[in-house]
């Protein structure tokens, strides 16, 4: 997001010169403007307990952004402005830079710092109920094994051969989804390979040096990037309503992905990864443009309309 003309470099210094809890603060004053169209005083003392500090963050805001918030003397509390001209130019932009995936966390949970106390959606919305959380214990030990740069010995379920023992060397979470997975060196079988965290069971750190063929830098699929070219579904009577709800760009997406995730992405959204488009369903929107550019992706058993035998056909 790019800053706005109206506005000077000086209302980015200011806020770099903030202490982070003041920058926090004014963060959560300008989300709730931008998303609810109003705050108050109630709003900002009830999150962070300072009524002096939240009259002193108001007049701040005002000072940084003074087209954005004005006071509606009738309800008595603060409102995005309105532009009386009805302008684009001069109606509301945020002073902060917001990503998809965190303002739908926090219209879903609210705002990570707020966990301790009662979770409760900031407006009405719903996500589909996961069927497993990870075990937040297992959890933990996999994040520090991480963190920290160390072996985990584990018991593992697979479907193919039971529970056994093994040790891997965990770098990263994965979410596919569905569940979570740890990508991770397994020992055993000598090579990178993903784990449901739901299937570890008594994990224990090994405090030794990893190897350099272990980690992370020697994952071939987790270091490679693909190119994934999307674009609606040939079979589609109205192609231009995907392209739109996609965002995309003379009615392609490009997606920069891992390798190592690239099949649970094109699962997740259905994608037809067939040459010829050959899969009718109706919940296939979505067709893989250039199908060469998975040659070599391990996991493209999970990635609708590749054929084993004969590749993405």
């Amino acid at each position: 997001m790019t800053a706005p003309k109206h506005r000077t470099q000086s209302y980015k210094e200011q806020l770099a010169a903030l202490g982070q809890s003041q920058r926090q603060r004014l963060f959560d004053l300008d989300f709730k403007l931008y998303f609810l169209g109003s705050v108050n005083r109630t709003d900002l003392t009830s999150r962070f307990c300072n009524k002096e500090a939240a009259s002193r963050d108001l007049s701040l805001y005002k000072e940084l952004a003074p087209k954005n918030i004005e006071y509606d003397t009738k309800a008595k509390t603060y409102i995005q402005r309105r532009s009386p001209s009805g302008s684009e130019q001069e109606c509301f932009t945020p002073l902060f830079e917001y990503t998809g995936s965190q303002t739908l966390a926090a219209l879903l949970h609210g705002f990570a710092d707020d966990f301790v106390g009662s979770q409760k959606p900031i407006v009405a919305c719903e996500a589909p109920t996961q069927l497993n959380f990870p075990n937040i214990a297992t959890l933990a030990c996999i994040t520090r094994a991480i963190h920290n740069n160390q072996v985990l010995k584990v018991q593992y379920r697979s479907l193919s051969s039971g529970i056994s023992e093994r040790e891997i060397v965990p770098f990263a979470l994965v979410d596919n989804g569905l569940r979570w997975h740890v990508r991770a060196y397994d020992r055993a079988r000598n090579r990178f390979a993903d784990f449901v965290v739901n299937r570890i069971e008594l994990p224990k750190l090994i405090d030794e040096e990893v190897p350099e063929e272990q980690a992370k830098s020697a994952d071939n699929q987790w270091n490679r990037i693909v190119d994934l070219h999307i674009v609606p579904h040939p079979r589609l009577q109205h192609p231009e309503t995907i392209a739109f709800e996609y965002g995309m760009e003379s009615t392609m997406l490009i997606v920069q992905v891992r390798a190592a995730v690239a099949g649970y992405l094109l699962r997740k959204w259905n994608v037809d990864c067939s040459q010829d488009h050959k899969l009718d369903g109706p919940e296939n929107h979505l067709w893989l443009k250039n199908t060469q550019t998975l040659y070599g992706v391990e996991n493209l058993q999970l990635a609708p309309g590749f054929d084993m035998n004969n590749g993405c056909n």
